[in-house]
């Protein structure tokens, strides 16, 4: 029994050996001289390509994996696999075909192979994980569940093909639409100059007329003028006249002569009286004046409440991108609106900030996460258009649109400000317009030296709470609304806008003073 061991151990040790010369005949290059006189004999295999399993066991030149063995966890060409074949000692081994990375698909607990799929789980399991901890589970090979879920996936890549079909046709549409209303808005600028070229004829013909009927009262007033002075001039020379004849009687020194004088003279009527000359011109050009701005205020009243504010009023109603959206839009916004952070974060978005957008002073860290003021430390960053350029501002590089979304933000310091903006905010100007706080587009939160407050279009509405380190944005499209939630404790509801989003919002903050932070989370 000694010697049967010894030459069996000895077999097992000769083998190595052989396969080692049989390794090399196989790897040895087709030459005919190597081979022997004749050239003669089977050709060499093919030299193993990237895709092959190679031999663990080939150390100067590994040769194409024959079979891979579970138990060892190692592949093998043929001559390196004979023991396995011929060695009862490996008659227990599995032995399978070839396997790239044989130790991800082993079982590391039971050292068998993955060969099931548990449905519940959802994870590659061995014979031994159905039988202990996934005992009960579905399970079905793995085989099988991976032709159940390439069935899925090729349903799936078809309604995504289809949705990118979807989109780079409404993409179309959109520039189509854009085109045509570049055409449409020319003609209608052509027109719009017309109509107020004949509106600037109708200020141009009042304002003659109103001159005109000036100098008319003017010419009038002058011939009135002219009469009565004419006729006063008259009078004044026969008053005149009759106090010479008064005169004249009082130097009479008769008597007798004097009284038939008198007498005489008193036969005759003097008219006294006059015309009365009582014109408070002044007060009468001042009048004219009064009614003219009234007038003049009135129709620019009008005119601007015409022109302007319906035309506003009607581009902003009218002039919208109709983007017909999917099942799942219509599906939500019959959905009832999540009354708990957990119904909230089923809408989650993880958003990182975009260092385009970031302004000088501004530092992003943490994979794009975090935003810090570290004035009066100046970035040198490249400068392009979408940077802000005076307000100390970034925006998220991810959009949201159509359906329901929600985001978190950590915000820390006096001067902080997050919220949500159009893409299409002013990124040089220095109006306040151009701030997350002063414009209708956008919605934000932030604290000043009275606490915390909301902004929108300008308008503050003061907060009364003491303490707020953590927020949450939930943004509904399809209803309308943007509410913003406390959530460094329990969920609690600061506040909530209406609003008829007419673009995709973007998660922007405003950091205003040194040391100012927010955490995307």
């Amino acid at each position: 029994m000694d010697t049967a061991g010894t030459n069996r151990e000895g077999s097992v040790k000769e083998e190595p050996r052989e396969n080692r010369d049989d390794c090399q005949e196989m790897k040895t290059p087709a030459d005919p001289i190597a081979a022997g006189s004749s050239g003669d004999g089977p050709p060499p295999p093919p030299p193993p390509s990237h895709a092959d399993v190679l031999c663990d066991s080939c150390i100067e030149s590994p040769c194409k994996a024959f079979k891979s063995c579970l138990t060892c966890l190692v592949s093998y060409c043929e001559p390196h696999l004979r023991p396995h074949l011929g060695n009862a000692r490996f008659q227990n081994h599995r032995l399978v075909e070839p396997l790239h990375d044989i130790e991800c698909q082993t079982c590391g607990e039971h050292r068998l192979p993955l060969e099931l799929f548990c449905l519940t789980d959802g994870r590659c399991v061995c014979l031994g994980c159905e039988s202990q901890e996934h005992q009960g589970h579905e399970t079905v090979p793995t085989g099988d569940a991976r032709k159940q879920i390439e069935t899925e996936l090729q349903k799936e890549q078809v309604e995504l093909t289809k949705t990118v079909a979807a989109a780079e046709k409404a993409i179309g549409k959109l520039q189509s639409n854009a085109a045509s209303a570049k055409s449409s808005m020319g003609d209608v600028c052509v027109d719009v100059e017309k109509q107020f070229s004949r509106l600037q004829e109708a200020v141009e013909e009042a304002r003659k007329a109103a001159v005109g009927a000036l100098e008319d009262a003017q010419r009038q007033a002058r011939k009135q003028a002219e009469g009565i002075e004419t006729h006063l001039e008259q009078r004044k020379a026969e008053l005149k006249k009759t106090l010479v004849q008064m005169q004249r009687m009082t130097r009479i020194k008769s008597d007798v002569d004097f009284l038939q004088e008198s007498s005489e003279w008193k036969t005759v009527a003097v008219d006294k009286c006059l015309p009365a000359v009582h014109r408070n011109l002044i007060d009468h050009v001042a009048a004219i004046s009064q009614v003219v701005t009234v007038a003049t205020q009135e129709v620019c009243d009008q005119i601007l409440s015409c022109f302007a504010e319906k035309i506003k009023s009607e581009c902003r109603s009218g002039i919208k991108v109709a983007i017909q959206t999917q099942m799942a839009e219509s599906q939500q916004s019959s959905l009832p609106d999540p009354e708990s952070r957990e119904d909230l974060l089923k809408y989650s978005r993880s958003l990182k900030f975009d260092p385009d957008t970031a302004h000088h002073f501004l530092r992003l860290t943490e994979d794009n996460t975090k935003l810090t003021n570290t004035s009066p430390w100046h970035h040198s960053y490249p400068d392009n258009p979408a940077r802000f350029g005076y307000w100390r501002q970034a925006m998220t590089s991810e959009s949201l649109y159509q359906g329901r979304h929600y985001f978190e933000l950590e915000l820390s310091g006096e001067g902080a400000h997050v919220g949500a903006t159009y893409k299409s905010i002013d990124r040089k100007g220095e109006e306040s317009s151009s701030c997350i706080t002063g414009n209708d587009f956008s919605w934000c939160l932030g604290r000043n030296q009275r606490g915390f407050s909301l902004w929108h279009d300008n308008a503050e509405t003061p907060l009364a709470t003491a303490d707020i380190t953590r927020i949450g944005l939930y943004i509904d499209f399809s209803k309308g609304f943007i509410a913003f939630y406390d959530v460094t404790g329990p969920l609690a509801l600061l506040h909530k806008y209406k609003a008829d989003f007419v673009e995709p919002l973007y998660a922007a903050a405003w950091l205003s003073k040194k040391d100012n932070m927010v955490f995307s989370v």
